[in-house]
């Protein structure tokens, strides 16, 4: 077995690694101690079930494929939804709150995920 010496800058970067892993493995117990830090929780997770378009003009589809009718269109910055599930590469939303083009809040759909993105929890201290 070959030894090789390891750089000041190589420890330090070691030392970072060792303890964020450290801070990061804390953490879950840490927020499960307190229900004030719910959302948080999720972050740990990364369960949050929004997902937002990122595309311009998407359709927003009665079924999970391009062979199914369009029921409107979904922009990005502006429109959004609950995830319900997902068949293959297709994601069923739930609109949460009347599309930018008129589609009504509670609307249940499918678009494809690369035209999707979902959100991310974040904590600021």
């Amino acid at each position: 077995m070959q030894t090789k010496p390891i750089s000041r800058a190589g420890i330090a970067v070691a030392t970072i690694a060792m303890g964020a892993a450290a801070t990061l493995a804390a953490a879950p117990a840490a927020l499960a101690s307190s229900p004030a830090q719910a959302p948080t929780t999720l972050a740990a997770k990364n369960t949050c079930p929004t997902w937002s378009v990122t595309g311009k003009a998407v359709n927003f589809r009665s079924g999970p494929g391009t062979g199914y009718a369009s029921k409107g269109q979904l922009y990005r910055w502006s429109d959004s939804g609950t995830k319900l599930s997902s068949s293959g590469s297709w994601i069923k939303l739930k609109l949460d709150h009347k599309s930018k083009t008129g589609i009504k809040t509670g609307t249940i759909g499918w678009v494809h995920k690369n035209y999707l993105e979902q959100c991310i929890y974040m904590q600021l201290d």
